[in-house]
């Protein structure tokens, strides 16, 4: 299954969990990437790395939000 699918299944609760802990997840990756930057010593793939796993939890993130906080046009 991917991901999408994995979600669509998912209560809107357990939803609101998994979207608070991609949040921290997603605050922790952009501090160890500064943190990594500021010593301007670190590995330029390992930045890599983190700022696409960063990206990857930034759409999961609108995902789960669009699916608890659908737009509604008035």
């Amino acid at each position: 299954m991917n991901m999408l699918s994995d979600l669509s299944m998912k209560s809107d609760e357990v939803l609101r969990v998994e979207l608070e802990e991609f949040r921290r997840q997603h605050r922790d990756l952009d501090e160890a990437i500064h943190a990594l930057e500021d010593r301007g010593t670190s590995d330029r793939l390992t930045i890599k790395r983190l700022k696409q796993q960063k990206l990857r939890l930034k759409d999961r993130i609108s995902w789960i939000e669009d699916r608890l906080y659908p737009d509604i046009i008035a």
